[in-house]
């Protein structure tokens, strides 16, 4: 029997390893260059957008943009009511998600099978067949433009969220939940004892892509609303776009750009402790 040499395996796995780290680093730099190009192009002058070859550092920076930005637009306004769709809708939500995949995972409830896959069933309608009867629905209720056309609708619960925490639960051992019944423990103490540590990453990781959803959304927003102190920075950013591209003044929509991108940066490095807990703990339960 022929042994391996230790010496060539272990300049196998080097090499190996180095080739890895060169692809993870040309695909960091393909994901990472848009933005580095939009934060520079907002740094730039007209003039320096179109230059050829392309400016990739601007001289000098062009800093007076994000100045001019919070004048020229109701950026302010848009990134309050950003902030108010999306944090009411992910906090509110995350509770009630939570507690409906606690209730259709771990409870003892007559047709829950049932109620879970009319859930799952909602996912396969299409938001397009849906805006027309909801904007009638709306409208009755003296709705449109305001912000609770994109709150209310969202406040009962996320059925991707759901779906994800109620597999997430079922590894949970029903052993615990009845020795705490035993106990003497209420169904809201377990949840609020055990069950919450238990799946706070899980609830941290869908959160964070919640609130990407929910921030970046621009297709209700511009349905629902028409006032421009009302409407949120995406449909700002958008009506910036048709207002300033024709003065080629990109780099006034880049700075805006820039802005919307930080909540989400902050969102991320707040829960990105809790999201790498929930991919380690969902690949080893796999």
């Amino acid at each position: 029997m022929s042994r391996t040499n230790p010496l060539g395996a272990r300049a196998q796995n080097r090499l190996v390893n180095t080739a890895v780290l060169a692809l993870l680093i040309v695909g960091a730099l393909v994901m990472i260059a848009p933005l580095l190009w939009m934060l520079t192009t907002a740094l730039k002058t007209k003039a320096e957008v179109f230059a050829l070859p392309p400016v990739w550092i601007p001289d000098p920076p062009q800093w007076e943009t994000f100045t001019r930005m919070w004048t020229e637009a109701p950026v302010l306004s848009g990134i309050r009511n950003s902030l108010i769709v999306a944090l009411s809708v992910t906090i509110v939500g995350s509770i009630t998600s939570s507690l409906a995949a606690f209730a259709l995972a771990k409870l003892h409830l007559p047709g829950k099978n049932v109620i879970f896959l009319g859930l799952l069933a909602g996912l396969m309608v299409p938001f397009p067949a849906l805006m027309i009867p909801q904007f009638v629905m709306f409208s009755k209720a003296g709705w449109v433009d305001t912000l609770l056309p994109l709150i209310v609708p969202y406040l009962f619960g996320n059925i991707i969220m759901i779906f994800f925490l109620r597999q997430y639960l079922s590894s949970v051992p029903d052993s615990m939940i009845e020795a705490a019944k035993i106990d003497g423990a209420s169904y809201p103490q377990i949840f609020r004892v055990i069950v919450l540590p238990m799946i706070r990453p899980a609830i941290a990781a869908q959160f964070i892509l919640w609130f990407m959803t929910i921030w970046n959304d621009y297709l209700a927003p511009i349905i629902y609303l028409n006032t421009p102190s009302r409407q949120t920075l995406q449909v700002v950013i958008a009506n910036l776009n048709v207002q300033y591209a024709t003065q080629r003044d990109y780099p006034l929509i880049m700075a805006a750009s820039v802005v919307a991108l930080l909540p989400i940066l902050v969102v991320f490095l707040i829960f990105q402790r809790q999201i790498i807990e929930s991919v380690a703990l969902t690949g080893s339960k796999g």
